[in-house]
């Protein structure tokens, strides 16, 4: 009998923790409901800021998903996309709010507790989201009353909302590269051949608007940059003004012949793989460029002679190895005769090639089966060519998205 009691006695109290909990939960998110949709004097300016990413053009015209797919990854609203997914990240919350809400009926508005409900998220997922698009300056909102916030699509059309945030991207971008100009210090070096470069990464740009220095620690270069998105997603202590990315960036902004891994390293205290991993996340802003070292081409060449006569012989040389091809018989005899003694210097080669083009020792160092080391320098020769560039890479994304705002459209018609 004391037994069932006791038990009894243990049912009753978890049932009243139980309903204290739920009346709990319900307060604390009725709170964030009031907090973040519904009191018009919390409302407050929302800075722009977005994050960019060069994508090629959708491979259908005529599916809304891929279309809407296409937004969500320009624009990075979603950190995660569903690729393993058998929906492709189709039933996304965000991929919903814009294909079934915002696109679809660009002339309404909605308020945050209908969406809540028509997209089952909770409050502060749907903030999450919604400030997200607001941010990127594709979505607004009103506080007019005492209602909840309603959202709606800038401009009253796709067309316009892309055109609003066209504006907006290219005056920010445009005002903040004029900091490079302040810093830049570099001579440019015009190398005896100029080759443009080959396989330029896709443009992954961010474009915050001008602020103060939020810490210390940092300083307006290490805040443009991680503005800029040249520290990656999330900075953490890169955003640090003495941080390694920092460093290097300073060094391409005074520096005028292309910087190398090695030439790096020595510079600066850190791994070649992550010193390679950001100059490749340079490369990607379009602010800086990688290009054969052509002022290294004498020691590209002074190192494949010596290992291809080495391994092949003077007869190899001669015949596929583009001496008789591309030298003249001076040339020949003076290089192949310090190869056979073994006293063959850089400056020897250098004297060799004075009279040889530099497209022609290009290919001779092709034949001889070199490499040319690559390094990494500021795109342009002065701030406004790098700036001119950037800009340019920015207009093509732009272009683009108009492009598949218009096909949106169509499908909506």
């Amino acid at each position: 009998m004391a037994r069932h009691q006791s038990r009894g006695l243990r049912l009753e109290r978890r049932t009243t923790l139980t309903a204290f909990a739920t009346r709990f939960i319900f307060r604390r998110l009725s709170a964030i409901y009031c907090t973040v949709f519904k009191d018009p004097r919390q409302a407050t300016p929302t800075m722009f800021s977005v994050r960019i990413q060069e994508v090629p053009l959708p491979t259908t015209e005529r599916d809304i998903n891929g279309l809407v797919a296409w937004f969500i990854e320009t624009l990075c609203l979603v950190r995660k996309r569903g690729e393993a997914t058998a929906d492709l990240g189709r039933a996304g919350p965000v991929h919903r709010l814009l294909r079934d809400f915002l696109f679809a009926q660009p002339t309404s508005s909605w308020d945050a507790q209908m969406l809540a409900d028509e997209l089952a998220l909770t409050p502060a997922s749907l903030n999450h989201h919604l400030a997200r698009l607001v941010e990127s300056g594709l979505v607004g909102y009103t506080n007019e009353g005492k209602g909840w916030r309603r959202y709606y699509l800038r401009g009253g059309s796709l067309s316009n909302a892309i055109e609003f945030f066209s504006v907006q991207t290219q005056t920010i971008v445009r005002q903040r590269l004029a900091l490079i100009g302040t810093l830049w210090t570099r001579e440019p070096l015009r190398m005896a051949l100029e080759v443009p470069e080959s396989d330029p990464p896709l443009l992954c740009l961010g474009v915050v608007e001008v602020r103060p220095v939020r810490g210390e620690d940092e300083n307006q270069l290490s805040q443009w940059m991680g503005d800029f998105g040249l520290l990656g997603e999330r900075p953490g202590k890169e955003a640090n003004a003495t941080s390694i990315s920092v460093q290097l960036f300073e060094i391409l902004l005074a520096r005028g012949a292309p910087l190398s891994l090695d030439e790096a390293a020595e510079l600066v205290d850190g791994p070649k793989a992550r010193l390679g991993r950001i100059l490749e996340r340079f490369r990607s802003s379009g602010a800086v460029e990688r290009v054969p070292r052509i002022d290294r081409l004498s020691i590209a060449l002074w190192t494949a002679m010596l290992a291809q006569h080495q391994r092949r012989g003077e007869d190899w040389m001669l015949k596929k190895g583009g001496f008789q091809r591309l030298l003249g018989t001076k040339q020949q005899s003076s290089l192949l005769s310090k190869l056979k003694k073994g006293k063959l210097t850089v400056e020897d080669v250098d004297d060799a090639m004075k009279s040889v083009e530099a497209a022609e020792q290009m290919l001779l160092l092709n034949l001889l089966g070199g490499r040319l080391p690559m390094g990494h320098r500021m795109s342009g020769e002065g701030p406004e060519e790098t700036a001119k560039r950037v800009t340019e890479r920015l207009d093509r994304v732009l272009r683009r998205m108009r492009r598949v705002g218009e096909l949106v459209e169509q499908l909506d018609a």
